[in-house]
């Protein structure tokens, strides 16, 4: 298939805020995630916030507008959220999720318990704009090793859809979907 596409990780995940202000007070005094680019114009502020060597998660706050927020824990569904479930964020190992945790609460925020998806275990928390969150850490990692989709460790769905049954027949997908731009807010 050519030259693969050779990704770094998630440059920057842009979400939208209605409070920049508790944003960065939450992402960078509670999460520790260091503050590493601001930018402002007429319309909005833009703010980086570093996860990751290279990886940062970005908010929008727009300014003159005033927005319908929401806050849904993760992995309920809701229709205004259609396309953005939860953000999970990576640490190393569940001591590390054990340390976040007791860090959110010194900080008097709601956490959940450990929750264990065999192959990873997380805890889920909301930001100050009621973005659910997640911080996982592998227990079996698949990242960074060569594909075996026979593994029922990471490929545990007992009907999957058509994409996985021929990545694992064939090895290859039959078809990709081509998309289009769009000019404007559009309604599917």
């Amino acid at each position: 298939m050519g030259d693969d596409v050779r990704w770094r990780g998630v440059h920057h995940l842009a979400l939208v805020t209605d409070d920049m202000d508790a944003t960065v007070r939450f992402w960078h005094g509670v999460l520790g995630a260091r503050l590493v680019a601001t930018l402002g114009t007429p319309a909005f502020r833009h703010y980086f916030f570093e996860v990751a060597p290279g990886s940062t998660v970005a908010f929008f706050e727009y300014r003159d507008l005033e927005l319908e927020t929401f806050a849904k824990p993760a992995g309920i569904p809701y229709v205004k959220a259609s396309q953005f479930d939860h953000l999970s964020l990576a640490l190393a190992d569940e001591d590390a999720l054990h340390r976040l945790q007791a860090r959110l609460k010194e900080h008097g925020c709601e956490v959940t318990d450990v929750v264990d998806h065999q192959v990873m275990r997380s805890i889920y928390f909301t930001d100050p704009s009621g973005i659910a969150l997640e911080a996982s850490c592998w227990v079996a990692d698949a990242t960074g090793q060569p594909d075996d989709f026979a593994d029922d460790r990471f490929f545990a769905d007992a009907d999957p859809v058509a994409a996985v049954r021929e990545l694992r027949e064939r090895g290859g997908l039959a078809f990709t979907p081509s998309t289009s731009l769009v000019d404007g807010i559009t309604v599917r």
